[in-house]
């Protein structure tokens, strides 16, 4: 089949994608993976294709949350959210049309992306599927991930629907846009998603039912795959300060926050260093979207690492608690300190502790340096957190998520 993949974000919205994408072209397809062009090298290194989308507004949005969030949350800086929002949403609407392959055989759709994308696959005849991150279909087993964190309760089916309503209100400008350059009758999100449950439109999630496990009242075309970990080019070699460093002394903890942009980045690396010295542990440190930077005798700062090569070699994780990053180091078998900064984070923040290979959340409004020095010393220091986060990496290790979503590939098109 030819098959595409759309999806948009940040790098923890496209990396999984990569190594599904390569999955499904040993089964014989030939993939397509459409998403921003800054992420060209990322998916063409080895082999697969890519259609870049025409704009790329995220950083921009990424930049307007974290403002308002950490902003005092003012009238002005929710009028630049919402207005990074709709520009946003406009420059998906346009990216995705333009895109989108009529002769594709198959279109593969992300959370952000699914919306548009699969009007856009209906237009074109083409059949579409979900293959997302993160949960986003009402439950009473858990609260949805825009929200932190609830025990099972059917108000959680409540919470679910209000954000569904919410999301739709902030689309409804791209909505129109999108329906509009069709030539089609207006339909709002809301009727989009009643008919999305309607066809019984397949979704599949990419992370594993040990660590979410799939709702009991969930629809039976929504299914918990397993992770589908970033493809890692064959050809890659450790940079020798990573490697000389790692060799010199026990093994570090790596801070990282990925796509994010903390307010104050000058700010966040004196807190990184003082935690790491007052901790008493040597850390690497990746610069990231934030512009982070530490460097003395005993912490590093580095750049793009690939996860599944770095954090097996840590002593435990700062992160940002994105889908992709809690995955990660959940599959390395290493204890997180999350520090959850916007979006689904603080909801996989509390999930790590839940599972018990994290000793607290430790939200980045919150976050000082005494507050992450004893996180981390509790990390490293008490070795329930390594055991249960050591049992977590063999039971990944079992599950196949990019071939259950081949599989399903394949029986959608027979």
């Amino acid at each position: 089949m030819r098959i595409q993949i759309i999806t948009a974000g940040t790098m923890g919205s496209v990396a999984p994608y990569t190594g599904l994408g390569h999955r499904l072209v040993a089964e014989g397809h030939d993939v397509e993976i459409v998403t921003h062009a800054k992420f060209e090298e990322l998916v063409t290194c080895c082999g697969l294709r890519m259609r870049p989308l025409p704009a790329d507004p995220f950083e921009e949005l990424i930049g307007a949350h974290t403002r308002f969030r950490h902003g005092g949350r003012s009238l002005r800086a929710a009028q630049r959210l919402a207005h990074a929002t709709e520009r946003a949403a406009a420059g998906l609407v346009d990216g995705i049309i333009t895109a989108v392959d009529p002769s594709a055989d198959l279109v593969m759709l992300s959370t952000i992306a699914a919306p548009v994308g699969r009007v856009v696959a209906r237009y074109h005849d083409i059949p579409s599927m979900g293959v997302f991150l993160q949960p986003d279909a009402p439950t009473a087993a858990f609260s949805p991930c825009a929200l932190s964190w609830r025990e099972p309760g059917y108000a959680n089916r409540l919470r679910g629907r209000a954000v569904n309503v919410a999301m739709d209100a902030l689309y409804a400008a791209a909505y129109r846009r999108l329906h509009a350059r069709l030539g089609l009758p207006y339909r709002s999100g809301h009727r989009l998603r009643r008919a999305r449950e309607a066809s019984r439109w397949p979704i599949w999630h990419g992370y594993s039912p040990s660590v979410v496990p799939r709702p009991s009242d969930w629809r039976p075309e929504l299914r918990v795959a397993g992770y589908w970990w970033p493809h890692e080019c064959p050809l890659w070699t450790p940079p020798a300060l990573v490697t000389d460093f790692l060799a010199a002394g026990p093994p570090p903890v790596l801070v990282s926050f990925g796509s994010n942009m903390p307010d104050a980045p000058e700010r966040l690396s004196a807190i990184t260093a003082r935690a790491l010295r007052q901790a008493g542990l040597r850390g690497i440190v990746q610069s990231g979207w934030a512009g982070l930077s530490v460097v003395n005798d005993d912490v590093i700062t580095v750049g793009m690492v690939p996860h599944g090569w770095l954090l097996p070699r840590m002593a435990a994780v700062v992160h940002h608690a994105g889908a992709g990053t809690t995955g990660a180091g959940l599959r390395a078998g290493v204890p997180a300190v999350p520090v959850p900064v916007l979006t689904d984070q603080p909801w996989w923040a509390a999930r790590l502790v839940q599972l018990g290979v994290s000793p607290r959340v430790l939200p980045h409004r919150e976050l000082t340096a005494s507050r992450l020095a004893d996180a981390m010393r509790r990390a490293t220091g008490e070795p329930g957190f390594a055991e249960r986060a050591t049992a977590f990496a063999k039971r990944l290790a079992q599950e196949d998520g990019a071939g259950a979503v081949a599989r399903a590939a394949a029986a959608l098109a027979s």
